[in-house]
């Protein structure tokens, strides 16, 4: 059963790569929810087969929750409670969800976060950079404004987090290493929790050595030192 009868809508965490990082609380939301609304409900059906959960699934993401927000909440309104999944991780972590908790919680209704599995945390403890200040930056913008954004982070002196893509990847490390400076410390980590969990720690230039003679693929966070 649902811990708060008052409570609306639960944003719950998925795995971002092994199945066994599933919490219990949330295993026990999914189940008793009316609702379950996913990204794709392909990837979310997967992970509701595995885990032997049968609930009414719906499509939610970046195309159409602006169409979908204020539908959902006249829902909620009337009793039903809904669950939010991402792919993979927390939801509105770069990823669709910020609308809707802002519109839920402008209804006067409850909205409670699980606690759970986020990409950005194991990769930032993982790079052995300082993790006692950071800031947390998520995609940049792939084209316009995206140097602009970069050189604003010159003098940034925490620990800077990124998600990047595959294909992305080497055009921003030497970016970086335009603004930074090639020496500056980084660490990329790819496919974490999963079979090829792979962490490479080094200066900027170093990684683009090593990315120029290892292509890379899988879903990437990269980690980079501060000023000073």
């Amino acid at each position: 059963m649902v811990e708060d009868k008052h409570i609306s809508l639960y944003l719950v965490p998925t795995p971002i790569g092994n199945l066994g990082d599933i919490t219990l609380r949330a295993i026990e939301v999914l189940k008793s929810v009316d609702v379950i609304l996913a990204e794709d409900t392909r990837t979310t059906g997967k992970l509701l087969k595995h885990l032997e959960i049968q609930r009414p699934l719906q499509s939610y993401h970046i195309f159409n929750e602006h169409k979908t927000v204020e539908r959902l909440v006249e829902r909620l309104e009337k009793g039903e409670v809904m669950a939010l999944c991402s792919d993979a991780g927390t939801p509105a972590i770069s990823d669709p969800g910020f609308l809707l908790v802002r519109a839920v919680r402008d209804a006067g209704l409850e909205v409670n976060c699980l606690p759970g599995a986020t990409a950005f945390v194991p990769a930032l403890v993982n790079s052995g950079l300082p993790n006692d200040r950071f800031t947390f930056e998520g995609f940049l913008p792939h084209k316009k404004g995206r140097k602009t954004r970069i050189e604003k982070l010159l003098e940034e002196e925490r620990t800077m987090i990124f998600y990047e893509s595959p294909h992305r990847l080497m055009k921003t490390l030497v970016q970086f290493s335009e603004v930074f400076g090639e020496e500056r410390m980084a660490c990329v980590s790819r496919e974490l929790t999963k079979i090829y969990e792979e962490n490479v720690r080094g200066t900027l230039a170093e990684l683009i050595a090593y990315y120029e003679a290892h292509p890379i693929k899988g879903e990437i966070v990269l980690v980079v030192q501060g000023k000073g």
